[in-house]
């Protein structure tokens, strides 16, 4: 064989082994970026995408339409008093104005509502599972941001806060670090090479916090049975509640029985006093 063909041959095969090594290798690190369970999602899933989005609505509708044009005329003011701005046109708006952007909305939710059944007939019954989880947790999480604006609303006390709490937010403008986690973990750090009579001061001022909260719940929990918001009173109040209501109905059954005792002991006096009358009437 000629020492040409020699040479050639050899770059070949060393070109076919630096391409397989140069995939084993690109693999290897995408594989070392992504998890696994992401990998075989994607290979496995009989769903290409995602759940479609819920169209907007009409208002939504004219909000995007408007907004480009309201900062560009208005560049100054800021992101909410643009939307406010926005909000008070749509407000003036008539029926025929608002007309397009209603029946867009109505074409979009028809759309949705078809998209939807075809994304949901590709789903797996695990899949299928693991949606109504997800709806499920949404719901609960949407639930709890409610109620927890309505207890906000309703002058709910703040919790009481612990003695680290209150030192981080005394030092929390001259701890070191330039975002809010490097200050707290030097905080933390400092908390830990505080002596005991330095914490000591934070102690009580936490004990002092917790006895605010203690009697500001007490007169909140109180008015809150005033307006007739029982469902918002504490676990231990109502089993306090219940104590109080079972005792007192107690007493009650207690005195009631004391006074039909009394009540047939008077009788039994006045019966055995009208007997002895009647025979002493007799004698005479």
């Amino acid at each position: 064989m000629a020492p040409s063909s020699l040479v050639s041959a050899a770059a070949s095969l060393w070109a076919k082994c630096f391409s397989v090594f140069s995939c084993t290798t690109t693999v290897a690190r995408t594989n070392s970026f992504l998890p696994t369970s992401s990998i075989c999602a994607k290979w496995l899933s009989t769903v290409a995408s995602g759940p479609p989005k819920r169209p907007l609505n009409a208002y939504m509708r004219y909000v995007l339409q408007q907004q480009p044009i309201m900062v560009r005329l208005h560049p100054e003011i800021k992101s909410v008093d643009v939307i406010r701005k926005i909000a008070q046109q749509w407000r003036t708006l008539s029926p025929e104005q608002k007309k397009p952007f209603e029946e867009a909305s109505v074409k979009a939710r028809e759309q949705f509502k078809v998209d939807f059944q075809h994304y949901m007939a590709q789903l797996t019954p695990a899949q299928e599972k693991q949606q109504a989880l997800d709806k499920k947790q949404r719901l609960a999480k949407r639930k709890a941001i409610r109620k927890k604006r309505e207890l906000t609303s309703l002058g709910k006390p703040k919790r009481p806060r612990s003695p680290f709490n209150i030192y981080m937010s005394e030092h929390f403008e001259e701890a070191r670090g330039a975002t809010t986690q490097a200050k707290m973990k030097s905080l933390m750090q400092d908390w830990r090479n505080l002596f005991s009579h330095q914490k000591q001061v934070y102690t009580q001022l936490a004990e002092d916090d917790k006895i605010r909260y203690k009697n500001e719940m007490k007169s909140w929990e109180e008015h809150m049975v005033e307006i007739g918001r029982d469902d918002l009173l504490r676990e231990q109040t109502l089993s306090r509640r219940s104590r109080k209501t079972t005792t007192k109905a107690k007493k009650k059954v207690v005195k009631g029985a004391t006074g039909k005792a009394k009540t047939t002991k008077k009788k039994t006096t006045s019966s055995s006093t009208t007997s002895k009358t009647a025979k002493t009437s007799k004698k005479t």
